[in-house]
């Protein structure tokens, strides 16, 4: 389908970066993967192989004709802003795959009479994800951080007679107060939870809550790993999930989802062309940060990549990065980036390398990534702009003054529209598998984090695929024979065993 986005000529003030910037701020739809058709005048302008190869970069897909494209480049879409209704309508407009996969958990009847508490973003997808629940037969609350919150579409999903705790401008007491309030009043057999933060308040202040508790479907890297912890420390109470390492999750959630939106939405808060000529460090080099990386490296940026891990380092240096330490890229850097998702990633220490204006982001998302609570503790202060919504002045003491975007906050949910429409998709589609998986098995699987079956990823990229006019050989899906361990290249001719013995 064609996009719906102005008529308008193509100028040379259409630059890439602002189209990139208003289509994902605008649309809220996925860059990645999407088809667009661009004109010959504009290759020739800016010369056709250097234009399809930033395309690439951002996962664009050049198509010959107009009619075939989502997008047309460099049409501009126009400026709006949605209701929470108008919103809620789009996303699910743009979410098929999870569609389908709440009708077959509708039909099988596994959720009737469940009780679910959602403990995620609340914003369009969410509210998506919410109705096709409810519509399957699940009982379904929401609860949400205030940094985390839309207010349009709490207000929404709290018309629809959805049970909602959540308010943009909640106090962290007054957070606190309403997430036991959503455990007490709903009493969940099954959490969906984003960073494991309702599920730990759970155990550790309404543990006489644990007996109806199932199991847990988890959707970060961050709240894997506090379950990891607790199973290690063998505190594991129940089941979970871990929705982030499927396939479907990582690979187009945390590379094209995060690491695309992060991009655009430091964009719009600084100017579509900040990262041009910019000097930026990413710190971590996970999939989070790559899809970073790279999306900026195709707008003009320099980019050094720091992380721990040399692993990950030597795969950084192999995509063409600088690779170096803390120590020796934050003072050169005008766009410090933290991608890591682990607290304290970029402590006191680390600040006072900066250079004077330097700008920080956060896109791991997770709170005091950057040590807030140290600069605080120091005496540092932390000042809102009126002028620049979303972009904070953080001085640091005994050091520079820095701008902080989001508040610290990650970037793209605290200050943007969240992750594309379609990417969500994959993500709620994962879990709808496991909420499926922990009642199919209910009593039957051990209190450790757990991952689905390849299975699950291939039912949803395949369902993907078809959304999108793709359908894959039937030989693509034989299962791949176990290789027999005695054929080798050194003979055709397997000796039977009985003769071996012989």
């Amino acid at each position: 389908m064609v996009s719906s986005f102005g008529a308008n000529d193509w100028t040379p003030t259409n630059t890439f970066a602002t189209w990139l910037c208003s289509v994902s701020q605008e649309t809220n739809a996925s860059l990645a993967g999407s088809r667009v058709f661009v004109p010959q005048a504009v290759c020739d302008e800016y010369g056709r192989e250097l234009l399809l190869a930033r395309l690439a970069e951002w996962g664009l897909v050049p198509v010959d004709v107009p009619e075939q494209a989502d997008l047309i480049y460099p049409d501009m879409p126009e400026a709006h802003t949605l209701t929470g209704a108008q919103a809620w309508a789009r996303a699910e407009r743009g979410m098929p795959v999870s569609a389908r996969l709440a009708e077959d958990l509708a039909r099988s009847g596994i959720l009737r009479d469940v009780r679910i508490a959602c403990s995620l973003i609340v914003e369009p997808k969410t509210a998506v994800l919410v109705e096709r629940l409810a519509a399957a037969g699940a009982k379904v609350g929401v609860y949400c951080h205030a940094h985390e919150c839309d207010q349009r579409l709490a207000d929404e999903i709290a018309s629809h007679g959805y049970a909602i705790e959540a308010n943009a401008s909640w106090t962290a007491d007054e957070e606190h107060a309403g997430a036991l309030r959503l455990l007490d009043d709903l009493r969940p057999n099954v959490i969906i939870d984003d960073g494991a933060n309702i599920s730990r308040l759970l155990v550790m202040e309404r543990p006489e809550l644990l007996p109806e508790l199932v199991g847990v479907a988890e959707e970060t890297t961050s709240g894997v790993r506090a379950f990891q912890a607790m199973a290690r420390a063998k505190e594991l109470p129940f089941p979970v999930v871990a929705v982030n390492d499927s396939q479907l999750k990582t690979r187009f959630d945390n590379r094209h989802g995060t690491g695309e939106t992060c991009v655009t939405t430091t964009m719009r808060l600084l100017g579509p062309n900040v990262f041009a000529h910019a000097r930026v460090c990413v710190i971590g080099y996970g999939p989070v940060g790559e899809g970073f990386a790279r999306r900026v490296r195709a707008l003009g940026a320099r980019v050094t990549v720091v992380d721990t891990n040399p692993t990950m380092a030597l795969q950084a240096l192999f995509a063409g990065f600088d690779v170096c330490t803390a120590a020796k890229a934050l003072p050169l850097c005008d766009i410090v980036v933290s991608a890591t998702g682990v607290r304290h990633t970029v402590g006191l220490g680390e600040l006072g390398l900066m250079r004077e204006g330097a700008v920080i982001v956060v896109i791991g998302g997770i709170a005091n990534e950057i040590a807030l609570d140290e600069v605080s503790a120091a005496g540092g202060t932390l000042t809102l702009s009126e002028d620049a919504p979303g972009v904070s002045e953080l001085t640091v003491p005994k050091g520079p003054t820095l701008h902080l975007l989001a508040a610290g906050d990650g970037v793209n949910y605290a200050a943007g529209p969240g992750n594309p429409i379609q990417i969500m998709d994959f993500s709620f589609a994962v879990q709808l598998c496991a909420v499926d998986h922990l009642l199919r098995n209910r009593g039957k699987l051990p209190n450790d984090v757990l991952r689905l079956t390849d299975e699950s990823d291939r039912r949803i990229a395949t369902l993907a695929l078809e959304a999108r006019g793709v359908r894959m050989s039937s030989q693509t899906s034989r299962p791949i024979a176990v290789p027999d361990w005695r054929c080798t290249r050194y003979t055709d001719t397997i000796i039977p065993a009985d003769e071996e013995r012989a």
